[in-house]
């Protein structure tokens, strides 16, 4: 029997990088899998999963507005049943230092990143809290945790998901639901790829374990936290950085 074996995991900005490794990870684990995306490369990570053996749907749907979670949530009804694992994935960056940074640049990141993780959490409690069985996980960030120049709204999204991430777990804890966070450092993902040599170099020499993360040591430990073994985890943050948040 695999560890996932006849749940059902929503995976939020599952088209590419991190949520891409997160959805394959769980299909593996025996997880149905509703895989979310805005573009349409979503569709070929679900594709990937059913040639593999595994059950898989995508739906393309905008998790920042309340609109497109309702359709989400329908759509994983319809095919599975409902959601057993939510992890809140999807996220955009509009970089820019405070002075120039523009109200829709500040509110399209706050959106996509922290009040798309509201909304996708009430709408997957409605069935956990029937169920008293939940796993919510929500991919936070070093940024969140230590903050970066140039990145005031995308840090203060991924600060406010760990005080969300822990006042919702304190709520649900005693209906068998977890809530967690991860706050990955810097994983090669095509945001890194696009990295010069010297940035790649300066950022790993503040990384104690000299090397960047992949997208698989996430999905390893997103893997980890949905799992029965751990079962008594809940409101946690775990640094996934190689060591860089410790300095």
């Amino acid at each position: 029997m695999l560890s996932l074996d006849g749940k059902t995991a929503l995976i939020t900005g599952s088209g590419r990088g991190i949520g891409k490794a997160i959805a394959l990870r769980f299909a593996e684990a025996g997880a149905k899998v509703v895989v979310n995306s805005l573009s349409p490369a979503g569709e070929e990570v679900a594709a990937h999963i059913r040639s593999n053996g595994g059950q898989a749907v995508f739906v393309q749907a905008d998790v920042s507005q309340s609109s497109g979670v309702d359709a989400l949530f329908k759509a994983a009804q319809e095919a599975f049943g409902g959601v057993d694992i939510l992890v809140n994935n999807a996220g955009i960056t509009r970089d820019q230092l405070t002075m120039r940074l523009s109200e829709e640049d500040w509110d399209s990141v706050i959106q996509t990143n922290l009040k798309s993780v509201f909304l996708c959490s009430k709408a997957a409690l409605r069935q956990m809290l029937k169920n008293r069985w939940g796993r919510i996980i929500n991919l936070s960030s070093i940024v969140g945790l230590k903050g970066n120049p140039g990145q005031a709204n995308y840090a203060a999204a991924k600060a406010g998901i760990l005080g969300f991430s822990c006042s919702l777990a304190k709520e649900v804890a005693s209906r068998n639901i977890t809530v967690n966070s991860i706050a990955p450092g810097f994983i090669e993902t095509d945001m890194t790829a696009a990295l010069s040599e010297e940035q790649r170099q300066a950022i790993t020499e503040r990384i104690p374990m000299q090397k960047l993360g992949t997208v698989e040591d996430v999905a390893a430990c997103a893997l980890y936290l949905a799992k029965e073994d751990a079962k008594y985890i809940t409101g946690q943050v775990i640094s996934l950085d190689g060591g860089m948040s410790i300095i």
